[in-house]
């Protein structure tokens, strides 16, 4: 009687260990993770830091390779968060802005003027507006794990300094793929230029546009000043705070511990790349644009009363978008940046 019991036991050991090991077989020996930016900014930053976290914490387990330049989606930033839904794309670092069209409610970020600092931004991707947002991507079909952040759009141009709206007055302005850009820059009198990220630097370079609106850190990394961009308007008009976040299909594939492992890591990635997205702009002096303006472009940094006039003449569009994107959750975003700590 003790040998068949022993041979249970041995049976019984032996497919509590395959159980264990089954969903390892099942993962795959690639993660493609989809980015609009490479390394060389922090956006790109965050997902390699995001990906070698992983990879280390993982043993190996779970590999992840980049694709920059929204490769994965023929380039079209507007593209990605459907892709990543059907289970083209397992894994990204998005941006709230490029997701606007398929989730109306990230178009809170781009509401002109609705964050005056970065306190404000923290007051919403850290707070309850931030876990309301996640909710509803959960809900549109992805796992959200962390906030990083692109940063706040500034305004650049080719041909004078911008410090009125008047300025913007039939400038051609490249901007994203959302209709709250396009609606922000009509209001300000300017030519706004649907195009690609990929299109619009050889655009600039051509004088085929005269501006564009993006993070400094953007700027400099793409050299921005070489391709006629000699003036910039610190206005802080948006902010572009991006998301990680898995694919449900490969997140239901790991198992529970493997998905703890992939969320602290986008955590802590997120929070390292946030710091480099700030460097050099949220420190006294800003050093950063010091850097900038010795390479020969004019940094302008408007008053509280200059700014106020490009918040006067967008007000429009704030009060147009606020029942799309949803009067509450606006509500909620205003009162939590009104009770920020600065």
């Amino acid at each position: 009687m003790r040998v068949p019991t022993l041979f249970k036991f041995a049976a019984a050991v032996a497919a509590l260990s395959f159980a264990a090991l089954a969903p390892a077989q099942n993962y795959k020996p690639e993660y493609k993770m989809s980015l609009v930016v490479g390394t060389a900014f922090p956006w790109g930053k965050g997902g390699e830091i995001w990906a070698n976290l992983v990879r280390e914490r993982t043993n190996g387990r779970i590999n992840i390779k980049l694709y920059p330049g929204v490769s994965l989606v023929q380039g079209d930033q507007t593209r990605e968060f459907t892709a990543i839904r059907q289970g083209v794309i397992d894994m990204a670092i998005g941006s709230t802005i490029n997701w606007s069209p398929q989730v109306k409610e990230l178009n809170l970020f781009s509401l002109p003027f609705l964050m005056p600092d970065y306190a404000a931004i923290d007051a919403l991707t850290q707070g309850d507006v931030g876990k309301h947002i996640f909710t509803t991507l959960d809900k549109a079909g992805v796992v959200p794990l962390a906030w990083g952040e692109n940063g706040f759009r500034e305004i650049t141009n080719s041909k004078h300094e911008i410090r009125t709206p008047d300025n913007l007055k039939g400038l051609k302005i490249r901007v994203v793929g959302s209709p709250l850009f396009l609606d922000t820059f009509t209001a300000l009198g300017a030519n706004p230029t649907q195009m690609s990220w990929a299109d619009a630097q050889p655009a600039l370079a051509s004088g085929a546009v005269d501006g564009q609106e993006n993070p400094m850190s953007i700027f400099t990394a793409a050299k921005l000043q070489n391709v006629g961009q000699k003036y910039v308007t610190m206005w802080h008009y948006v902010a572009d705070p991006l998301v990680f976040v898995v694919n449900k299909d490969v997140w239901a594939s790991w198992t529970p511990a493997d998905q703890a492992i992939v969320r602290q890591a986008a955590l802590d990635a997120g929070k390292e790349e946030i710091a480099i997205a700030r460097k050099g702009l949220d420190e006294p002096g800003q050093p950063l644009l010091k850097e900038i303006a010795a390479l020969g472009v004019t940094i302008t940094e408007l008053t509280p009363a200059e700014r106020e006039a490009f918040v006067k003449t967008t007000r429009p569009v704030f009060e147009k978008w606020k029942p799309q994107i949803g009067a509450a959750l606006v509500d909620s975003a205003e009162k939590a940046i009104a009770a920020r700590k600065k």
